[in-house]
């Protein structure tokens, strides 16, 4: 007897002193009830409870706490029993009653044991997230007056994950509604090629490339996206993500693959995070100048297998870019070349030795006298059309600049005497098919051309065409003083 007594205090013991929170309660009006519920016909109870949250309310009121241990105080920061008791109806409210539901049901279906995760409050109103779990002691199964409820608080926890999920939200927002575009791709693969090739003793990958372009191929056929944000679609003009993988080979051709290779050799030498300028196209064929940067994610150093690609569209500030160069290279009225880069090409020739060169030099008659009878818009008319006719007649590697008011010049590298007199000959004839065009003001030019000698320094070129030049002119109004009209 005196042992069933020390066991009963033990177990009492154990009860009052055990780490988690517990329950002991009596379930057995709610058996009661479910008796009277069972007569009336009721036979789905889950959606019986949820039709009227009041019979989950009547359902907990029916249940009568006996004891709880030590820790149960201390968890709902109750005073005493009396205190917690009392204010039941603070600890177990709103979440909770629909997880009740679940363990109601699980009694009304027999089973002795039932568990939840919810949500319980304390006394001061502190929101605890809880996993409960409940079970019938032995030799109670039939009238439910003893069930043993055990509280674990998993706050912490459940805070930890909350947390995570808003951070992976968070960063899944960044991502998604990021200005630039995005792709978050798999490398692994091409990792595991060039470790397998650096363990066949190459060191000079630059080298390797050269001699198998075939393995760059390799290495772009292995790249695997994972994903790719909304901007991306907007930059490439694609209806949705899937359109886009499937046409990856009309996004990332030509010079592409110049630029790829650049990247291995980049990732080959250890630099994980490098940035270039390249060229990518749309679905419909534009091109966008893109600045990429390329970043192995942290934690992913080893193998690869998650980096990030950014794209940023600089295509708006590229063709700022070459307007810009060709504005300090042409002339803006005739879209020839203009006098700057006239100076430098003839340096560069000079510097490259070039032989023979020859130069002609043109001058627009009249353009003062257009200017002045019918003004300087007709005048700009006049100059526009020498540009045509330069324009049609002199293609690369000679170039035509206007390199005065009314003066132009043609650079004519590797071409002797005669190549230059030819051409003046269709500079002449491609005027006179311009005046039967633009018959109102005729176009008249004063040309003069000369052919460099060896060691003939390039501005002593430039000199004799432009004194010829002049002869021509002078010939040109003395002619017209003779009896015949000035020209414009």
């Amino acid at each position: 007897m005196m042992h069933d007594q020390m066991s009963h205090e033990t177990h009492a013991e154990t009860f009052d002193l055990a780490p988690i929170s517990l329950w002991l309660e009596d379930f057995s009006d709610v058996r009661q009830l479910f008796e009277t519920w069972r007569q009336s016909g009721v036979t789905d109870i889950t959606a019986y409870l949820n039709e009227n949250e009041n019979r989950i309310k009547q359902c907990s009121s029916l249940i009568r706490v006996i004891k709880v241990n030590k820790r149960t105080l201390s968890l709902f920061e109750a005073n005493d029993f009396d205190h917690l008791t009392q204010n039941l109806g603070s600890i177990f409210r709103d979440d909770m009653l629909q997880s009740h539901v679940q363990e109601l049901s699980a009694l009304w279906s027999g089973e002795t044991e039932f568990s939840s995760d919810t949500v319980n409050y304390t006394l001061t109103g502190r929101r605890l997230d809880i996993q409960l779990r409940g079970t019938v002691l032995p030799g109670y199964e039939d009238n439910w007056q003893r069930v043993l409820i055990s509280i674990e608080d998993v706050t912490e926890r459940e805070d930890a994950r909350r947390e995570q999920v808003e951070s992976k939200r968070y960063a899944e927002g960044l991502f998604e509604h990021s200005p630039v575009s995005l792709w978050v791709e798999d490398f692994s693969r091409i990792k595991r090629l060039l470790d397998e090739v650096r363990d066949q003793g190459i060191t000079d990958f630059r080298v390797f490339t050269d001699v198998h372009p075939e393995f760059v191929r390799q290495c772009t056929s292995e790249i695997r996206v994972i994903d790719i944000n909304r901007e991306t679609l907007k930059l490439f003009l694609a209806p949705d993500k899937l359109t886009l993988l499937r046409r990856l080979n009309d996004v990332f051709r030509d010079e592409m693959t110049a630029h790829f290779r650049e990247q291995l050799i980049d990732l080959w030498n250890g630099n994980l995070f490098h940035q270039r300028e390249t060229v990518n196209y749309a679905l419909d064929g534009t091109e966008r100048h893109v600045l990429l940067q390329f970043s192995v994610l942290p934690g992913h150093e080893e193998d690869w297998s998650l980096v990030q690609i950014s794209l940023t569209d600089i295509t708006a500030r590229k063709k700022a870019e070459a307007y810009l160069e060709y504005l300090g290279k042409h002339d803006v009225l005739t879209k020839l070349y203009n006098r700057a880069f006239y100076v430098d090409e003839l340096n560069r020739l000079e510097r490259r030795e070039f032989h023979p060169v020859s130069i002609i030099v043109l001058d627009l008659n009249g353009l003062k006298v257009t200017n002045d009878q019918w003004g300087h818009a007709v005048g700009d008319s006049l100059l526009r059309r020498v540009g045509e006719v330069l324009g049609e007649a002199v293609r690369p590697p000679c170039h035509a600049a206007r390199i005065g008011g009314d003066e132009f010049a043609v650079l004519l590298p590797a071409i002797d005497e005669l190549g230059a007199a030819s051409l003046v000959e269709e500079i002449r004839s491609l005027v006179e098919i311009n005046n039967q065009y633009y018959s109102n003001i005729p176009l008249n030019i004063s040309v003069g051309w000369a052919t460099s000698v060896v060691g003939e320094k390039m501005e002593s070129v430039a000199k004799r065409a432009d004194l010829l030049m002049y002869e021509n002119k002078r010939s040109h109004y003395s002619s017209a003083g003779k009896g015949g009209q000035p020209t414009a």
